[in-house]
């Protein structure tokens, strides 16, 4: 049930991180998931270098931590993506 729980918690924090950098129509259901739980690992691991606590269930607190991860994930990707076009 657990897993259960982690892939619907990815596929709302990929969700509204694809909403929030303007990607929703680009990614699909699976990008969303995949984008919401490296979000959840990202931003637990800057959290927990700063000195703070990660995603720790099923919360607000872990969700807007996922959710920032997520985020930087997402502008990262398309700052990636956009210096590969001016290059190629």
């Amino acid at each position: 049930m657990n897993l259960l729980v982690f892939i619907i918690f990815g596929a709302i924090v990929g969700w509204i991180a694809s909403m929030i950098t303007h990607r929703n129509g680009e990614q699909g259901a699976i990008g969303n998931i995949v984008v919401g739980i490296l979000g959840a690992f990202l931003g637990g691991f800057i959290m927990s270098t700063i000195g703070g606590t990660g995603v720790s269930g099923f919360n607000i607190r872990s969700f807007l931590v996922a959710l920032m991860g997520a985020v930087i994930l997402l502008f990262l990707y398309n700052a990636v993506r956009r210096g590969a076009h001016h290059t190629a």
